[in-house]
C-alpha cells in the first residue's frame, strides 16, 4: 500500500512538471507564430517527411509525424495507466471505481451534448470539449500545495484516467479516415502476435516494441487513427514478473553474503564478486513488472518532450479573432461544454448517482470539491487540440477552435482555483 502511494506521489508531481512545461511550450508557440517568424514555424512544421517499409509508404507533414508517431508513444503510456489502475489501482474493485467512472461519464456526456446542442448541423466537433488535459489539471491542484485536499488528487487521477479511455474510444470509432479492410487481417496477426508473448511469459520489452511499430503502420494503413496502435499495445503488456518478490529476496541475500565472503585486500572487484553482482542485477530484471517498468521509462520521455512537442507544434495560432466570429457557434460550444459542461457533468451525475443509491460519494471529498475538480477537469488543453485536429481539416476553424479551447481552459481553471480555495477557507 505504501508503495502504491509513493508511486502515485511520482505520478503526480511529474504531472504537475509537465503541466507548466506545456504551459511555457504553447505560450512559446503562440508567440512565435505571431512573430516575424511565423511564416517560417508555419513551413517547419508543414515540411513533408516519408519513410518506406518494404512496398509499403508513409509520407506525412512534420506535424502529423508528430501527431500520429509521437503520440502513440504518448497513448502508449495512457494504455498502462488504463491497465494499472484497472488490475491494481483506484480502478481496480467496484467501490473504489465507480464513482470516478460515473463523473468521468458525466464529464464527456455533457459537454458533448452542449456542443451538439449549438452544432446541430455540424456535430462532428463533439469530442473536443469532452477531453480533459491531466497535466495541467494535475499541476493546479499541485501548485496549490496544501490547501488541496490529497483525496482530490487521487479522485481527479481516476477520473482522468476513465476520461482518457472515453478518448481512446472516441477517437478510435469517430475520428477515423476511410477504411482500408484489407489491412486488418495484417494488423489481427501482429496482435495475435502480440497477445502470443505474452501467453508464453515473455518479459523482455524489445519484442513487444518490434511487432508494436509493426501494428502502428498497419493501423494506419486501415485507416484508424494510429495512435489506437499505443493503447492495443498497452493492453497486451504484461504485468507479471518472472520472478516472486519472496524468492528476489532471498536470491539477493544470498549474493551480497558470496559479495561480503569474498571481500580481498585487492582494491577492485574479484571475479566472486562480479558474479554476484550479475546474478543481483539479473533477478532486479527478472523481479521487475514489465508493465510498471515500460510506463516509468516512457512517463519522463511523454511529459517532457512529446507533450511539450506536441503544443509547441500545434499550439501555435494567429490571433486573429474574425476566425473567432465566422465559426462562433463552434467556438461557443467548445468554450461551454469545457467550462459549464465538464462541472455539471461531473457533479450533476454522481449527485443524482447517489441519490439512487448507485454509486456513494468518498466521505473524505465533500460536494463543493467535487464541483471545484469539475472546472479543473475543464482544463481540455492539449488533449482537445489534439482531438481539434481529427475534427476539422480547415485552419480557419481549427485556429478559431484553438482560441476557443484557451480561452475555455482558463476559465475553467481560474473558477476551480477559487472555488479550491474558498471550499478549504470555509
Amino acid at each position: 500500500m505504501i508503495q502504491k502511494l509513493i508511486t502515485l506521489e511520482k505520478f503526480i508531481n511529474k504531472e504537475a512538471l509537465s503541466g507548466i512545461i506545456l504551459f511555457i511550450a504553447t505560450v512559446a508557440a503562440v508567440v512565435v507564430a505571431n512573430s516575424s517568424l511565423g511564416q517560417a514555424y508555419y513551413d517547419l512544421w508543414h515540411m513533408p517527411l516519408g519513410i518506406n517499409i518494404a512496398d509499403h509508404k508513409i509520407s506525412m507533414s512534420l506535424t502529423y509525424w508528430i501527431d500520429d508517431a509521437l503520440m502513440a508513444l504518448f497513448f502508449l503510456m495512457v494504455g498502462l495507466e488504463i491497465k494499472r489502475e484497472m488490475l491494481i489501482g483506484e480502478l481496480s474493485s467496484v467501490s473504489k471505481a465507480s464513482f470516478p467512472i460515473v463523473a468521468a461519464i458525466g464529464g464527456m456526456l455533457v459537454p458533448a451534448l452542449i456542443y451538439i446542442a449549438f452544432n446541430t448541423d455540424n456535430p462532428y466537433g463533439f469530442g473536443i470539449p469532452m477531453a480533459t488535459d491531466i497535466a495541467f489539471a494535475l499541476g493546479i491542484l499541485m501548485l496549490l500545495g496544501k490547501r488541496v485536499n490529497p483525496s482530490l488528487k487521487l479522485f481527479l487521477v481516476a477520473l482522468a484516467v476513465v476520461d482518457d479511455l472515453g478518448a481512446v474510444v472516441v477517437v478510435a470509432t469517430v475520428y477515423t479516415s476511410e477504411i482500408h479492410a484489407e489491412y486488418f487481417l495484417h494488423a489481427g496477426i501482429i496482435y495475435a502476435l502480440i497477445w502470443a508473448l505474452n501467453f508464453k511469459g515473455v518479459t523482455k520489452i524489445t519484442p513487444y516494441l518490434i511487432l508494436g511499430v509493426a501494428l502502428w503502420v498497419y493501423i494506419h494503413a486501415i485507416g484508424i487513427h494510429a495512435t489506437i496502435a499505443g493503447v492495443l499495445l498497452a493492453f497486451a503488456i504484461p504485468i507479471q514478473s518472472k520472478l516472486e518478490e519472496r524468492k528476489f529476496i532471498n536470491e539477493t541475500k544470498r549474493n551480497l553474503e558470496d559479495f561480503e565472503n569474498n571481500i580481498d585486500e585487492i582494491p577492485i572487484l574479484n571475479h566472486h564478486q562480479i558474479d554476484s553482482l550479475e546474478n543481483i542485477a539479473y533477478s532486479y530484471d527478472k523481479v521487475q513488472n514489465p508493465l510498471v517498468r515500460l510506463e516509468h521509462n516512457l512517463h519522463g520521455l511523454s511529459a517532457f518532450f512529446i507533450m511539450p512537442l506536441f503544443a509547441f507544434s500545434n499550439a501555435g495560432v494567429l490571433i486573429d479573432f474574425s476566425s473567432v466570429s465566422q465559426n462562433f457557434m463552434i467556438v461557443l460550444g467548445v468554450v461551454l461544454g469545457l467550462v459549464l459542461g465538464k462541472p455539471i457533468g461531473i457533479l450533476g451525475l454522481t449527485y443524482l448517482a447517489q441519490k439512487l443509491k448507485i454509486v456513494k460519494k468518498p466521505d473524505d471529498i465533500s460536494w463543493s470539491e467535487i464541483l471545484a475538480v469539475g472546472f479543473i477537469a475543464g482544463i481540455g488543453f492539449t488533449m482537445s487540440i489534439f482531438i481539434t485536429h481529427l475534427a476539422f481539416m480547415d485552419e480557419n476553424i481549427i485556429a478559431a477552435v484553438k482560441l476557443a479551447v484557451f480561452a475555455a481552459s482558463f476559465i475553467a481553471a481560474v473558477i476551480g482555483v477559487i472555488l479550491l480555495l474558498t471550499v478549504k477557507k470555509s
